[in-house]
């Protein structure tokens, strides 16, 4: 029998949990910029893992009888970090005829997300799981030790998903990226089953040679160009992928995972930008005193900032966003800098939270697409925001939403008439899928005030319209708390409805 390092099952072991763990955390982070990271996506991609994981145990088991050597194991783990390292390049292409392909279907974020991560790592992971049990069959050498042994490698493997867990989510993907870090672990688990490859091991050094040079090499562009116009900027920041797009004119867009939305625009020398920006702007004015200072929460490159700034010089804002690199890109390609625009890098609740001082308006905008932070939509948020106005000011807030469908709407509009009153919420459906709600701090019609407010030209045709288009909010919805607020089944369920019509 041939001779192997001392523990190096063990050592194996620890490795093949830590990459199985570090895997799934990584096609997590593959699938947000298509799908989102809401619990739904969570979960098919842990219910993936955990189905992938139970198949390679049952399959383990008979390979381990028929073949119980420390080589035969060893081929497994080689092949599952070969199929490993290829996750990261079919991603971008499958992940993305996988979105046009489900565009039309409710389904298509369940079973979207659920194919996206069982043809991503189902594969390599099933291969993983082989490895617990073949690992107890060739540890164990008298039936009386099982229990013992078993238990043993086990917490191994645990011990090795959580160091995989936090090794990928606290270290590896904010460093290097999530391309790298499953080409890490692949490399990881090419390299610690040479010694076990027998005869095979020039195969190992090849393989292992291979995904450490792909580790190697610059991530690259994910697209230069779009029907849109030319990528001029992209990065994978710490919470999503994001781009920024210039058509032939010079005009400016920041896209968001993979363009699900648009969430900044820049025209040079313009400061309205139309659609819900224009009415997110104004509604600044529909409180009872002019306003001195605003609050943008997720105030992305900065749209509202820079026009609030522009035509009104002495207003202070406030401008809230969770992405520093979003933050950034907006100073630089958004024209978004300005000494009355103090940004601050946080998320929307807990930065408001934190706040002694009050405001005349707070701008709530903030969506990692299609999801709203459940934590903006619950009484206990808009309690915050109540407390956080001067008398007499205003929220407003803008609601995505499918065409044609109002759910999500009802319920924030529930939820924003249970802390500020009857007769205090009002709405502006701006287009087929925004509309911006408004709720105000006393018993006022926010119509007149907006009328009647001292706005430059521009701005007043822009009030003038929103003026037009505000009426009183929707009745029904149910009222959303902390303790409960499914906004992520409120919205698939929306998107199932428009596809079944």
């Amino acid at each position: 029998m041939t001779s192997r390092p001392r523990f190096l099952l063990e050592i194996v072991v620890f490795c093949v949990g830590m990459g199985s763990l570090g895997a799934e955390i990584a096609a997590a982070r593959l699938l947000a910029p298509w799908f989102g990271d809401s619990t739904i996506v969570w979960a098919n991609t842990i219910a993936t893992v955990l189905v992938a994981l139970s198949i390679g145990y049952a399959i383990g088991g008979r390979l381990a009888d028929r073949n119980p050597t420390m080589q035969g194991m060893a081929r497994w783990v080689l092949g599952a970090a070969a199929l490993l390292a290829l996750v990261p390049f079919a991603a971008g292409p499958f992940l993305r005829l996988s979105t046009q392909a489900f565009a039309d279907l409710s389904g298509g974020l369940f079973v979207g997300s659920l194919v996206g991560v069982g043809v991503l790592i189902a594969v390599p992971v099933l291969l993983l799981g082989i490895v617990s049990p073949y690992a107890v069959r060739l540890k164990v050498e008298k039936v009386g030790d099982a229990g013992r042994v078993a238990g043993r490698l086990y917490a191994i493997g645990t011990l090795g998903s959580l160091a995989g867990t936090f090794a990928s989510s606290l270290l590896l993907i904010p460093l290097v990226g999530s391309r790298r870090t499953f080409l890490i672990f692949a490399l990881i688990l090419a390299v610690v089953v040479l010694p076990a490859l027998g005869r095979r091991w020039l195969f190992g050094v090849v393989v292992a040679a291979v995904i450490a040079v792909l580790v190697a090499l610059p991530v690259g562009s994910t697209k230069t160009v779009t029907s849109n116009g030319k990528v001029i900027w992209e990065k994978e920041t710490e919470y999503q992928y994001a781009r920024v797009i210039e058509d032939s004119e010079g005009d400016r867009v920041l896209e968001l995972n993979e363009g699900q939305a648009v969430h900044s625009v820049y025209r040079e020398d313009q400061y309205l930008m139309g659609g819900y920006w224009n009415s997110m702007l104004v509604l600044s004015f529909t409180g009872e005193n002019m306003p001195e200072r605003v609050v943008n929460l997720g105030s992305a490159a900065g749209t509202v900032p820079r026009g609030l700034t522009h035509y009104f010089p002495d207003l202070e804002v406030d401008a809230v966003e969770i992405d520093d690199e979003v933050t950034e890109v907006g100073h630089e390609l958004f024209d978004s800098s300005d000494e009355n625009i103090t940004n601050h890098t946080a998320d929307a609740r807990p930065w408001l939270q934190s706040q002694e001082g009050t405001f005349d308006s707070i701008l709530v905008d903030a969506y990692h697409q299609p999801y709203i932070p459940f934590y903006l939509t619950t009484q206990e948020f808009f309690e915050v925001t109540l407390d956080r106005l001067n008398p007499g000011g205003t929220v407003s807030v803008n609601v995505g939403h499918v065409p044609g469908n109002d759910n999500l709407e009802k319920v924030l509009t529930a939820t924003m008439r249970s802390v500020f009153g009857d007769g205090r919420v009002w709405r502006d459906p701006v287009d087929e899928t925004n509309t911006v709600l408004l709720a105000t701090k006393g018993d006022f019609d926010p119509r007149e005030n907006l009328r009647s407010a001292d706005l430059p030209a521009e701005v007043r045709v822009a009030a003038d319209e929103a003026a037009d288009r505000l009426e009183p909010g929707l009745e029904g919805g149910t009222v959303y708390t902390d303790d409960r607020a499914p906004v992520e089944w409120l919205i698939d369920a929306s998107l199932a409805q428009v596809a079944v019509e």
